[in-house]
């Protein structure tokens, strides 16, 4: 099996941002020319995540940051001292990996699926990485 890996830069312009990466994950699949398979996409961030949602609405991305936020706020009776403590918990919520189908050398991805990259202490610059797994 052929796995190809590859690591991705991105700059978060926000503290809190869900930031769409599926054009990425998309060049990514093409470029590989995998026809079946799947893709992981993994964030190796304590306060950054992955998710898969609906994208043709900007308002789903500003709800689940808005829910998130008040589900669990910055500031809260948090042990870990470092002002993040927020970032770590919405991060493990949300998860650190998605994998993704391939057909037709192009992500399985519902009408209104997109991939998003979740931003929990910008502005930073961030690394993500693509992992294809090409059918035999």
């Amino acid at each position: 099996m052929n796995l190809a890996m590859k690591s991705y830069t991105i700059q978060s312009q926000q503290r809190n941002e869900m930031i769409d990466i599926t054009d990425t994950i998309k060049h990514h699949i093409q470029e590989k020319k995998i026809q079946q398979g799947a893709v992981i996409v993994y964030v190796p961030h304590t306060t950054a995540g992955v998710t898969i949602n609906e994208g043709a609405d900007p308002d789903v991305q500003r709800d689940l940051i808005t829910t998130l936020n008040r589900l669990i706020p910055k500031q809260g009776d948090y042990r870990h001292s470092e002002g993040n403590s927020d970032a770590h918990i919405k991060a493990s919520l949300l998860g650190s990996s998605v994998t993704i189908l391939i057909e037709n050398n192009a992500p399985l991805l519902g009408t209104w699926q997109h991939i998003f990259f979740y931003e929990g202490d910008g502005p930073r610059k961030r690394t993500f990485y693509m992992m294809t797994l090409p059918k035999k």
